[in-house]
Order: structure tokens, then sequence, then C-alpha cells
């Protein structure tokens, strides 16, 4: 069973970076698709970022781009988040997740990191 456990959350001023990690166990690095999403308060879960294991293909929403970067270490099992430049509408609870390759939907959570951009 693949487990996801995210850390490096916290606080930071608009205009700041924050690093999240994502390690990720239970089942071949490889073989899985990894990204991250995110829920504001009151607000939908949002796809933030994607990066494909056959490729490394990563993807973006235009709410994001140019300031966020997926990144994954094969050797280590771990997915990271480098967010820079955040701003206050950033603020949300940031969900590690992962889909075996071929899959369209990602069907495994992580119990999620906050990150809080206080202006």
């Amino acid at each position: 069973q693949v487990q996801l456990v995210e850390t490096g959350g916290g606080s930071v001023q608009a205009g700041g970076s924050l690093r999240l990690s994502c390690a990720v166990s239970g089942r071949t690095f490889s073989e899985l698709d990894l990204g991250w999403f995110r829920q504001a308060p009151g607000k939908g879960r949002e796809s933030v970022a994607t990066i494909l294991s056959i490729d490394g293909s990563t993807y973006y929403p235009n709410s994001v781009k140019g300031r966020f970067t997926i990144s994954r270490d094969n050797e280590k099992n771990t997915v990271y988040l480098q967010m820079s430049n955040l701003k206050p509408d950033d603020t949300a609870v940031y969900f590690c997740v992962a889909r075996a390759v071929g899959q369209t939907k990602f069907g495994i959570w992580g119990r999620g990191t906050q990150v809080t951009v206080s202006s």
C-alpha cells in the first residue's frame, strides 16, 4: 500500500519561499506519477503541480506557473514542491498525491501540510 508523508509546511511572509517534501513508500517509485494539490479554507481542492514518471514532464496551472516547481528524486523516493514568491492566496493545506502510471485520477493522498502566507 502506497504511503505519502508530507513535510515542510509552515508560515511565511508574502514574497517568501518554502519547499515541501513528500516521502513515498509502499510501491516502486518509478511506477508512480506524482503531484501536489491544495485546498484553501472554504474552497475545493486544486491541482498545483504534476510530474510524470515516464519522462519527467511537469504541469502547472496558471495560478502558480513560474513560481512553483515540482521535482522528484528517484533515489530518495521523494517528490518536492519548491514554492517561491508566495502570495496570501497560496495559503492552503497542501497534499501530496500519487497514481499508478497509466491512470488518470490521483487516488492516493497524503494527510497534508499547512502553508500560511501572511501579507
